[in-house]
């Protein structure tokens, strides 16, 4: 099992598929050379056959007719004669003469001495054509030659000469050379591949190194950083490895932050319970009035307790997948109403006033839960953090243009530092604690917030000057993008 297991894991690696593309490269090429070269040489040694041939039977072809060859006892017969048995010698071949009477006048091969002749080729001859056929098969080449006198204006047609040559020395060529390439090609497919293997191995060295640097980061016993620079690939693998790792541990080190923070956040109500409670069995004497007075401490400690809980709760919802979201269609004008009417009684026990400004009907694709917890925040933040003379002010308003809904809540109050402005969406973070602890704040709002808007695929932008106020301007999609 092990085996096959290693096997698949060879066969989808990519060293075996460089091997192959090595191999395709190598034998290919070299495949398609071969076969080109050799019939190009067959084709081409036939050519040259053929026109040796045609150029000495156009020669003999044109002595027989200006001789007196046909008639019986010429002396030039023996002559031509002659350069026929030559002409079959040299070509390794067999020469016919026909008379004008498709009758075999004489065959080099004595065996079809006066018997008539009538093929198509001996014919179209005797029409003044040349033709030349090779019969792959039996690997001979036949042509037959007008005898006409290149004298004789009227190209009278004497009679055809038949030539059939082999081609056997050609074919054996081709099959020697056919052996040599066969040789040939499996010695640069085997000189590829060894040499192939060699680089492959050489340039996948680096990727080994990513492994191994990996596998020791992942065991605790690499460096923090990944450093394989020998390609501009590597150097990017690892500079995006460790961008990752990067975000890694300041995740980690959040985790451990937050963990630490709720665990303080959540002590802190019932270290103040447990000296209540202390304090009262260590006065068994104590007055009524003393006892109630603890009992409403430790109710506020527990709705405190109770409050960062929910809070905890919401928050944790918000770091689920947006696919939890329960996207409607919601009106945002009555929804910021509904807002901030039920907020109002806050802002009229804190002297602000709350003002509502839409400049549009706006419709908008949202969870409408969530939303309203992530306005009612930002609102409820600004009345809370806001002047304590009376004359403070929170301003909310609704706009929108094709695409997107735009959102702004300012306020009147003592604002937040410039360095603490990239902070603020931290979780348990306060700008001013002792401020926060007073008006029974978590730490937790805004981080909530900003996640809800996330989660629509908004975007939340802060602008503060410390002592004049705050502005929050929220930006979120008319129509849901999943």
């Amino acid at each position: 099992m092990q085996k096959n297991t290693k096997f698949f894991q060879f066969i989808k690696s990519l060293k075996f598929r460089l091997i192959l593309l090595i191999l395709v490269i190598a034998i290919l090429p070299s495949l398609i050379l071969c076969i080109g070269v050799l019939n190009s040489y067959e084709a081409r040694a036939v050519s040259i056959r053929e026109s040796e041939i045609l150029s000495q039977a156009k020669i003999l072809a044109n002595q027989i007719a200006t001789s007196e060859y046909m008639d019986k006892g010429s002396s030039e017969a023996n002559i031509i004669q002659a350069q026929i048995s030559l002409l079959t010698t040299i070509y390794d071949g067999r020469v016919i003469i026909v008379d004008d009477n498709f009758k075999v006048y004489h065959d080099t091969y004595n065996l079809d001495d006066n018997k008539t002749i009538i093929a198509e080729e001996v014919i179209r001859s005797f029409q003044g054509q040349e033709v030349t056929n090779y019969d792959e098969e039996n690997h001979y080449i036949e042509m037959t030659i007008p005898i006409i006198d290149p004298d004789d204006t009227s190209s009278t047609v004497q009679g055809v000469m038949l030539i059939s040559v082999s081609t056997d020395n050609i074919v054996l060529n081709h099959g020697y050379l056919s052996q040599v390439a066969t040789i040939i090609l499996v010695i640069v497919v085997v000189a590829t591949v060894f040499f192939g293997i060699l680089v492959i191995l050489y340039f996948m060295k680096p990727f080994g190194k990513l492994s191994d640097g990996i596998a020791a980061i992942k065991e605790g016993y690499g460096d923090d950083a990944l450093q394989v620079n020998d390609y501009t690939e590597t150097a990017l693998i690892c500079k995006r490895f460790n961008e990752v790792i990067g975000r890694m541990k300041i995740t980690d080190e959040s985790r451990q932050e937050f963990v630490s923070n709720v665990s303080h956040e959540l002590k802190t109500p019932l270290t103040s319970m447990k000296v209540l409670a202390d304090s009262i069995n260590s006065m068994p004497d104590a007055p009524k009035e003393l006892y109630q007075e603890f009992m409403e401490d430790i109710t506020s400690e527990i709705e405190r307790e109770t409050k960062i809980i929910n809070d905890l709760l919401s928050l944790v919802k918000m770091d689920k997948s947006a696919a939890d979201l329960n996207v409607t269609s919601v009106n945002i004008n009555e929804l910021l109403e509904q807002i901030l009417k039920r907020l109002q009684p806050i802002a009229d026990k804190q002297q602000v006033e709350l003002v509502l400004e839409s400049f549009r009907p706006v419709t908008a694709e949202v969870d409408e839960v969530k939303l309203t917890l992530a306005i009612t925040n930002l609102v409820e933040n600004a009345i809370k953090y806001n002047r304590a003379d009376g004359e403070g002010w929170v301003h909310v308003s609704l706009n929108a243009d094709h695409q997107y809904m735009y959102l702004k809540v300012e306020d009147s109050g003592i604002g937040i530092p410039e360095e603490s402005l990239d902070q603020i969406y931290e979780r348990f973070y306060r700008v001013d604690k002792s401020h926060s602890r007073e008006i029974g704040g978590t730490g937790l709002g805004l981080a909530i917030t900003r996640n809800c808007i996330l989660m629509h695929r908004g975007a939340i932008k802060v602008h503060s000057v410390l002592g004049e106020g705050t502005t929050f301007d929220v930006r979120i999609p008319l129509n849901y993008i999943a």
